[in-house]
């Protein structure tokens, strides 16, 4: 592995393309236990300046406050409110115009690094909305001129916000430089609003569950404000912490450990599996650490928002939990979410640390727990019991492995004619990196996005399905949906809601697939009360060609290669053009 060259799978290019999709897997699985992607080092220098960019970038426009001072005088700007506030804005807009999470190479994006803004200033590229049979005027799925000047203006009432000044109001201890208008903040909050019922995906991007939130914050006083940002951190974390009881998120620890790049040794990679090349299962180690995260974020924020009083004990729990995340940002984990575990470690120091007079107990006024519960507790609490209605990242369903996911499945030309049907600003990643390396060599690290999916519990799921979908057919090519999203909207988190049958029917208007020729199965996320994820078989043409569901339990014992072809354990309940001949429910 070296600077731009990857560290691939030791097999000839050819001869991998030949092999049956199980030993694919086999091989490309247990290269990542010890290489994770195996990518070279400049991919991760290139996410050290983006991260760097982004602090430097928020301490400059930051210190342009009048009655601030500079970016090194520290003592004049740590304990100015105002300075949060800035920072919230500045962050929804880096994240907004795509630099932040979904950007790069461990995003799949290479050329060019970021979509976001180069597709939702252009019109004709794809819009999903959220409602669009419930709510007027948003049905359709093109982005037309008014969608990109709805974007257009809320880029620029957050840079107009940035540019604010306080309002001179001095706050106790706490600086003279006071707050943000208020009202400034209207134009970006309606305007995020509006822009969220017309494209659910630009909505999401923004982190609006997090950043949105909290600019509902800025019309209250100091005081409860900053108890509102403090409650909407310690609803981050205790909602991470609960998506994290399920059997999945072992599975994901061992995944992320695997491509840290700071743990180059394959050596102890390997003790977070049970019994590596043979049992690819986690380890029990996985476990233990899975355990600690989650009772991490459940402890160590409950004694910082209702305990904390800026003293030693506060300090050590200040440093745990900045411990805790950086080991999060030093995995580099999928979607990149580096730039958001920075602002948790500030978070950290500046509400806990610089503000730690306030606690939860000094609260004044009733009404900021009527703007902030329904979404800290309501959406979560139907998110996880009906995850398919809420987006895992309202319903703060992080990090735990417990996606909802999506593969599509090409025969024929339909990849390249899906290139050719759509208005975008990139290529699929595959003739991404076909620009940037030799065939082979493409060929061998776009694969490696499959490995990365089977490495998880809901993978051998897939595996199932895929083999179930295309039993017999050898010229089929799977995609899976994250890359798929990130080269048809501009934008991919994790987020499986935005490449399922909705995105289909929007392609399929494009381009007109014949029947068989495009093929999605998605995977729900599981409910906290079941033990089972339900599934859907979409064909572009045809429409819904089945539904039923797999059990947790099957995914758990299973390698992360097919080890049952098309006989893995699916509960057919709805077959309306059948794979093959299914009873009402069966176990095959």
């Amino acid at each position: 592995m070296g600077f731009i060259k990857p560290r691939l799978v030791p097999v000839d290019a050819g001869a991998f393309r030949s092999l049956p999709r199980r030993e694919r897997l086999e091989i490309l699985t247990r290269h990542w236990v010890e290489h994770g992607f195996g990518s070279p080092y400049g991919v991760f220098l290139f996410y050290v300046v983006k991260c760097a960019l982004y602090v430097g970038g928020a301490a400059l426009v930051i210190s342009l406050t009048p009655g601030l001072g500079t970016v090194a005088d520290v003592g004049s700007w740590w304990f100015e409110p105002i300075v949060y506030q800035k920072l919230i804005v500045f962050t929804i807009l880096w994240e907004i115009v795509g630099l932040g999470c979904g950007s790069g190479p461990l995003s799949s994006r290479f050329n060019p690094p970021i979509g976001s803004i180069l597709y939702w200033l252009r019109p004709g590229t794809i819009r999903l909305p959220p409602w669009p049979d419930k709510v007027p005027l948003t049905r359709g799925d093109r982005r037309t001129a008014v969608d990109v000047l709805l974007y257009a203006a809320v880029l620029a009432s957050g840079g107009w916000l940035l540019s604010r000044p306080g309002d001179g109001t001095g706050i106790a201890d706490f600086g003279h430089v006071g707050l943000v208008e208020p009202l400034a903040a209207l134009p970006l909050i309606a305007g995020l609003a509006v822009l969220g019922l017309r494209d659910k995906t630009v909505f999401l991007a923004a982190r609006a569950e997090q950043y949105g939130l909290s600019l509902l914050l800025f019309f209250f006083p100091y005081n409860d404000q900053f108890i509102g940002f403090e409650l909407v951190m310690l609803a981050l974390w205790w909602g991470a912490a609960t998506s994290k009881l399920n059997h999945h998120f072992p599975f994901v620890v061992a995944t992320m450990i695997s491509n840290a790049p700071l743990i180059p040794s394959g050596r102890i990679k390997r003790i977070f599996y049970r019994d590596h090349p043979d049992d690819l299962r986690p380890s029990r180690l996985s476990f233990l650490l899975a355990h600690v995260g989650t009772a991490t974020e459940y402890a160590v924020p409950l004694y910082l928002v209702f305990f904390g009083d800026g003293g030693w004990w506060t300090w050590a729990a200040l440093l745990y939990m900045a411990v805790f995340h950086l080991h999060i940002l030093s995995t580099i984990p999928m979607g990149v979410p580096l730039e958001w575990n920075i602002f948790f470690i500030f978070s950290l120091f500046y509400l806990f640390g610089a503000h730690s007079d306030l606690t939860v107990r000094d609260l004044d006024s009733p009404w900021l727990l009527a703007v902030i519960l329904p979404s800290l507790l309501l959406l979560p609490a139907l998110g996880n019991i009906r995850p398919d209605l809420v987006s895992f990242l309202p319903a703060m369903r992080y990090y735990a492995g417990n996606w909802a996911t999506s593969v599509w499945v090409f025969t024929g030309d339909a990849a390249q004619r899906l290139e050719a049907g759509l208005t975008t600003a990139t290529r699929l990643a595959s003739n991404q990196l076909a620009q940037l390396y030799d065939a082979d060599t493409a060929l061998l690290m776009a694969a490696k996005v499959e490995g990365w999916r089977a490495m998880h519990s809901h993978g051998r799921a897939h595996n199932g399905l895929i083999a179930r979908l295309t039993d017999g057919q050898d010229d089929a090519m799977v995609i899976d949906g994250e890359m798929v999203a990130g080269f048809a909207i501009g934008w991919n988190f994790g987020e499986g809601h935005l490449h399922d049958d909705q995105l289909l029917r929007a392609v399929q208007a494009r381009c007109g697939f014949a029947p068989g020729e495009v093929r999605v199965i998605c995977l729900e996320a599981q409910p906290i009360h079941r033990q089972t994820q339900d599934y859907e078989i979409h064909d572009a043409a045809l429409g819904l060609l089945e539904r039923g569901h797999v059990k947790v339990r099957d995914m758990l014992t299973r390698q992360p290669w097919p080890t049952d072809g098309p006989d893995y354990p699916v509960h057919a309940v709805e077959s309306l053009h059948p794979l093959r001949p299914v009873a009402a429910d069966t176990e095959s």
